[in-house]
């Protein structure tokens, strides 16, 4: 099956961009794990939802319901909207919290498969009572499973007990196992390769399988993840190196090099939060701040936004001081529209270009190319950044400033020679600080 059947239209709007599917998450925890999760996994998501409900700016998680797998399974919050609707969802995960002391967690064979169905089912409700435009937005649904079960075990039951369901409508299905020790894996696992080809091929999307640690912060970071944008409908940015023939330096530029990447988010803004100004006019604004990475992305969505690499510099030949605005990941694409040999071939070279950068200590300077090449009466200002290489593999992006932005800084040079008195007091700070970090790394 190709990867792409279940995936949603790309982003044409500023506020898509940041958008995630609606969520459906499914809590299959049998006693006498229900005891050691219960307390971590409400803390977890009441934590999550305090953020994610008062979010300025677009709606990042448009929907979300609830279903536990008991002895049968029960929605006990059916799909509503996420953004300013905290004391609802905070109803919903007291009530879950409630269950540790309602008796047993013994879930039967066909509670977690019916549990996906009737969830798929409400979705498909809800949005035929919606309107044509929100229904467009909302034609795919992402399921998580958490577990307490073997996830592979879990996951061979689901391919059996849903391979004559319906899942068009599912964008992503994942089984998520809450394990007791060290958390084993925060990204993206890939789809689970214990079932044959022809075991798997009667499911009309692949299941995801992870693990996460059963500890607060473990379940939090994972739900965080769903603030980001994770489609794969179209790459995000093309980022353009010079021809790869030295002597083949010129101006044109048909045979530059291309990298296809995806952009994700490091950071949330700061204006996001309540009670800071102007923080939803700029995130909602089309036209508004484009020294925001993800703005500018967002507004090319006929053709990616290109970031064409101009020079190589030394690492240590960049000042912070003059990089502003949030930074932001770049890592190869996963656009389901390309071919496998293509994605593949993107990637190796992708990972041998953070290679080749981490090996000479350099960083890349790049200029974001014009969206609009029809006015040409005038040049339109560009924005600058420098990408550097990290051991991940991906690329951090930061916007650097322009001669125009910057300030006088009329600071000598560091003396070389420093008084004796002042490199002996600080560096014995110094090395108390290191005797700190120590003792609490052993402690």
């Amino acid at each position: 099956m190709h990867h792409g059947q279940m995936a949603s239209k790309r982003p044409s709007n500023p506020t898509q961009m940041y958008q995630q599917p609606p969520r459906l998450l499914i809590v299959h925890i049998a006693l006498p794990s229900w005891a050691n999760v219960c307390s971590n996994l409400c803390e977890a998501l009441q934590n999550f939802f305090s953020l994610a409900c008062s979010l300025m700016g677009p709606s990042r998680i448009p929907l979300f319901s609830l279903y536990i797998v008991q002895n049968q399974h029960e929605c006990i919050l059916p799909f509503v909207q996420v953004k300013g609707n905290f004391a609802r969802l905070q109803a919903c995960i007291s009530e879950l919290r409630m269950l540790q002391r309602e008796g047993c967690f013994r879930p039967q064979g066909t509670s977690l498969q019916l549990a996906i169905e009737d969830g798929l089912q409400q979705f498909k409700q809800y949005s035929r009572h919606m309107s044509t435009g929100a229904a467009l937005t909302y034609s795919s649904l992402e399921i998580t499973v958490l577990t307490s079960q073997p996830g592979k075990e879990v996951v061979k039951q689901l391919e059996e007990g849903l391979k004559d369901t319906d899942l068009v409508r599912i964008r992503k299905l994942q089984v998520v196992e809450i394990t007791k020790g060290v958390l084993e894996c925060m990204n993206s696992a890939s789809p689970v390769e214990e079932p044959s080809n022809e075991e798997s091929s009667v499911l009309a999307t692949d299941i995801d399988l992870q693990t996460i640690d059963s500890d607060i912060v473990s379940m939090e970071i994972f739900f965080k993840a769903w603030l980001q944008n994770s489609g794969t409908d179209q790459e995000h940015i093309h980022l353009l190196l010079p021809s790869r023939s030295i002597s083949n330096i010129s101006r044109t530029r048909d045979d530059s090099m291309c990298l296809k990447c995806d952009l994700q988010e490091r950071l949330l803004s700061p204006s996001l939060l309540p009670g800071t100004a102007d923080g939803s006019l700029r995130m909602d604004d089309p036209k508004g701040d484009f020294s925001t990475l993800y703005q500018m992305v967002s507004q090319s969505p006929a053709s990616c936004y290109k970031l064409r690499v101009i020079k190589a510099l030394k690492s240590s030949g960049v000042c912070e001081s003059l990089t502003y605005g949030l930074p932001f990941i770049l890592r190869p694409t996963s656009c389901w529209r390309l071919e496998w040999d293509e994605l593949e071939t993107n990637q190796q070279h992708f990972h041998a270009l953070c290679h080749s950068l981490l090996k000479r200590e350099w960083l890349l300077l790049a200029k974001g190319e014009p969206l609009n090449r029809e006015h040409k009466l005038r040049e339109p200002a560009s924005t600058f950044y420098v990408i550097l290489p990290s051991h991940s593999p991906t690329l951090l992006v930061k916007a650097v400033a322009t001669r125009e932005l910057m300030l006088p800084s009329p600071f000598p040079l560091l003396p070389e020679d420093m008084p004796a008195d002042s490199l002996k007091t600080v560096e014995a700070s110094a090395l108390s600080l290191f005797f700190r970090a120590c003792l609490m790394t052993w402690n």
